[in-house]
């Protein structure tokens, strides 16, 4: 979140933040509740000051038990006022979103930029859809999944079991060498901890399924394990840049999410995700953001699937967001005649998540809050359906990229008697 003292000082730049992300908040509203808390909490003090000078005063008993008993009335009153103001204030607050970094470029999503690409896209007679190929080799049952689990669960089958713990070999490698340290995270969180990600567990937006009886969620991220693992504590600036690789399930309800843009493994319940997750220094974060978004292209290169890069626009970006990079890879499929899909994001969310968990560095010049940033490794699903489309080839079979083979143990999957 930000600072109340830093919405004060720069309200035209947050309310331009809000405006142009399309969020509605009360930033008047949420500053009159800040100097309401304010107010009360001086009047708190002074009443308590109050009271423990009566004790050391020598009025008489009676004067002592009537002043007494009004500054007792006082406090007594104060006290819910200055709750019921805190729960508004804080709640409001969390609701402001993160500020924009100068070269987000604004508006919707026709508003977002391609950087670059890489590969050519390809679309031929014969290709067919990952639903269609996966049926025909056997790789996947969404009708069996639907039938123990729901809608939008399945069960991998076969070659596809390899190839997904194929996917994410390769992308622990890859940011292992890079000097991630690597962890399998919890697969739920409690629902402060999402909530300080920028995440929101409960409400009408809430993507995240709730664990009855419970404060705790299934995580929709491995962010926001990995981002979870120093709230509240104080790190040592020598400890930075913290470089953390998340290995876990993640579970989100889409709700509302349906049709051929979103069908079989695009969106769905549950997939696995390696998740890459950066504590560091203010100055050092724009650098360290590109280093992840190297990494993820690097990924999709050695899977030689095609993509292009974005950066995204300001309706694009969560509350949290800073700013932040889509990798969208080509998927034949896709609309008619192929369209590209999001396979990965990379995000910079500044001091907005540090502040909401209370991460903080301690250097020379004192205590401070670092930059957090995260970056998708490998979501499987989307990577395998990518990769099935694209690698298909004319006889039914799929090719195999030769950076996967040595951790699936095969170089093709071709159509099972």
């Amino acid at each position: 979140m930000l600072d109340i003292k830093f919405i004060r000082d720069n309200r035209a730049l947050v309310e331009q933040s809000i405006q142009e992300r399309g969020i509605k908040v009360s930033l008047e509203r949420l500053l009159e509740l800040a100097d309401s808390r304010t107010t009360l909490i001086q009047e708190l003090e002074q009443l308590r000051q109050q009271r423990k000078q009566l004790a050391k005063a020598q009025p008489s008993e009676d004067h002592r038990q009537k002043l007494g008993r009004q500054i007792k009335q006082k406090i007594a009153t104060c006290e819910p006022e200055l709750r019921d103001i805190e729960r508004r204030y804080w709640q409001m607050l969390q609701q402001v979103p993160n500020i924009l970094h100068p070269e987000v470029p604004r508006g919707t999503t026709d508003n977002n930029q391609q950087l670059r690409s890489w590969g050519e896209p390809r679309f031929a007679d014969y290709m067919q859809d990952h639903v269609t190929l996966g049926n025909r080799l056997a790789l996947f049952d969404f009708e069996r999944g639907a039938k123990v689990s729901g809608a939008k669960f399945y069960y991998l089958k076969n070659d596809a079991v390899l190839l997904e713990t194929a996917l994410i070999r390769l992308a622990l490698d890859y940011i292992a060498a890079r000097g991630y340290q690597l962890h399998i995270t919890p697969d739920v969180a409690l629902q402060q901890v999402a909530q300080g990600l920028g995440y929101a567990p409960r409400g009408a937006e809430s993507n995240s399924y709730l664990i009855e009886e419970s404060q705790l969620c299934l995580v929709a991220t491995s962010e926001i394990t990995l981002g979870g693992l120093y709230a509240g504590e104080i790190l040592e600036s020598q400890q930075l840049p913290m470089r953390l690789g998340g290995l876990s399930h993640c579970f989100r309800r889409e709700a509302g999410a349906a049709g051929q843009m979103g069908k079989g493994l695009y969106r769905v319940h549950q997939f696995t995700k390696v998740e890459m997750f950066v504590i560091c220094r203010p100055e050092n974060a724009e650098e360290l953001h590109e280093e992840i978004v190297t990494i993820e292209e690097q990924i999709f290169q050695a899977l030689q699937i095609p993509y292009r890069l974005l950066n995204m626009c300001s309706a694009d970006l969560g509350a949290q967001h800073y700013r932040k990079f889509d990798i969208e890879a080509w998927m034949p499929s896709r609309a008619s005649g192929g369209d590209w899909g999001e396979v990965t994001s990379a995000s910079n969310c500044s001091d907005y998540q540090a502040r909401r968990l209370k991460i903080r560095y301690r250097d020379r010049q004192g205590i401070s809050y670092p930059y957090m940033l995260n970056g998708t490794a490998i979501a499987t699903s989307r990577a395998m359906l990518a990769l099935l489309e694209n690698h298909q080839q004319p006889d039914g079979s799929i090719t195999i990229p030769k950076a996967l083979q040595s951790y699936c143990g095969f170089s093709s999957i071709k159509p099972r008697s």
